[in-house]
């Protein structure tokens, strides 16, 4: 059915004006956030000349150490590995992991499978070389209640003497359930720790930083990763990933992310220092801008009469927002609407594909400035039932707006 723009163009207004009382709530967050950031620029007591960067081996990068220093003061860690040098957040989870475990010890997920590129990683699909299975570390897994939550008995009855590292994943990947939120990961941290304290809980933060007032090191875990054209990257960093957590881990997974005895003491900035530190300030504020986007298109698809998680006004703890489109062809107009109102390739037609490390044909959209920045504006989905898809970041409110818009008119129209 064709639909006119100043039809949907309307319903975003009403939109707009009921979701002002979720708005302030959000703005009250980025608030403590932005302190919390500030705070830690201050006292690092940041200069000119740590905005530089270095070359070569990066033997005394000054701004590169200060950075770290302020990445574990905002995270609440005692150390921290940030770095360009990491290209994604698979890439940084798998620092941590292959830093941390052994042959013979065991990782175990305790909400199911974990997200799709970090399966072959792990060894649970797919025949990559340089698995962790390659390297005898075994695996297992508690999946989730029917209605989406931990399942804690499962969790008591898995844990066992090789139990090494326990894997939660802040945000939901392409699972149709609720994302884990900071009290949850308290929950979940002390139920571990009180019956096998010498378990490590490792964090995938990816798309959870600065959603919540607090972040995972405060809420007990021992260590978490994420990426930098994610949220604390502020949209402006071109890339890289971080580690914060315990010192004792942080440097396990520097020494796999160099080599051993070398660890974090290498690693130039190059010409990105000036643009890691300003993205990390700049975070809480675009995060926001992000929530607001999410917030806005959960409300705008819900009164189009389509199933979105979470609702707009549910608490959030990644800002990622699902949109359950009922069939293969509506995630493909969808993901088509939000290339088309995009700044970069507005051009290009958005088609499934296979994608590494993902088990099904994946359709993505992302005209973004930065290759792959989930931050910017992005939307995908595999090509599995129920057809959702998954948009996530926004540089701003408004652009969210005119390109869910765009995203409504080409769904709708293909009805």
């Amino acid at each position: 059915m064709a639909v006119e723009y100043f039809e949907l163009e309307q319903l975003s207004e009403e939109v707009i004006r009921e979701v002002q009382p979720v708005y302030r709530l959000i703005d009250d967050t980025a608030l403590k956030n932005h302190t919390k950031v500030l705070e830690a620029f201050r006292q690092a007591r940041i200069s000119d000349y740590h905005l530089k960067g270095s070359t070569g081996y990066g033997y005394g990068d000054r701004g590169r150490e200060v950075l770290e220093e302020i990445y574990a003061g905002v995270f609440r860690a005692e150390a921290a590995l940030v770095r360009s040098q990491i290209v994604s957040g698979t890439h940084a989870i798998a620092t941590c992991l292959y830093g941390v475990l052994r042959p013979g010890e065991e990782l175990l997920s305790v909400q199911g499978e974990p997200y799709d590129t970090l399966g072959e990683m792990i060894g649970i699909r797919g025949r990559s070389n340089g698995s962790l299975r390659d390297f005898d570390v075994l695996y297992s897994q508690v999946d989730l209640l029917p209605g989406g939550g931990l399942d804690y008995s499962g969790i008591e009855a898995a844990l066992n003497k090789r139990t090494k590292v326990v894997l939660l994943q802040r945000s939901r990947g392409y699972k149709w359930t609720s994302s884990l939120g900071i009290d949850e990961i308290k929950k979940v941290v002390d139920f571990i720790k009180a019956r096998q304290a010498d378990a490590v809980v490792f964090v995938d933060n990816c798309y959870g930083e600065f959603v919540e007032a607090e972040e995972p090191i405060e809420a007990g875990a021992d260590l978490a990763a994420g990426s930098l054209i994610k949220n604390p990257g502020g949209g402006i960093a071109p890339t890289g990933g971080y580690v914060v957590g315990r010192k004792k881990y942080v440097e396990m997974a520097a020494n796999r992310w160099s080599a051993p005895g070398i660890g974090s003491e290498v690693g130039p900035s190059a010409e990105y220092q000036r643009l890691l530190c300003q993205g990390f300030f700049l975070a809480p504020h675009i995060v926001a801008e992000a929530l607001k986007g999410a917030v806005f298109t959960a409300r705008f698809f819900e009164k189009l009469g389509f199933e979105v998680l979470p609702k707009y006004n549910d608490v959030r703890s990644d800002i990622v927002q699902a949109v359950s489109l009922g069939s293969p062809e509506r995630m493909v107009a969808f993901c088509r609407g939000i290339q088309g109102a995009s700044p970069v390739d507005s051009h290009v037609l958005p088609e499934p594909n296979a994608m590494p490390g993902y088990g099904d044909p994946v359709v993505m959209a992302g005209g973004t400035f930065i290759q792959g920045a989930s931050l910017e504006l992005s939307a995908d989905g595999p090509m599995r039932p129920p057809y959702a898809v998954y948009l996530q970041g926004g540089l701003s409110k408004e652009y969210v707006r005119l390109a869910v818009i765009s995203a409504a008119r080409a769904v709708l129209n293909e009805v």
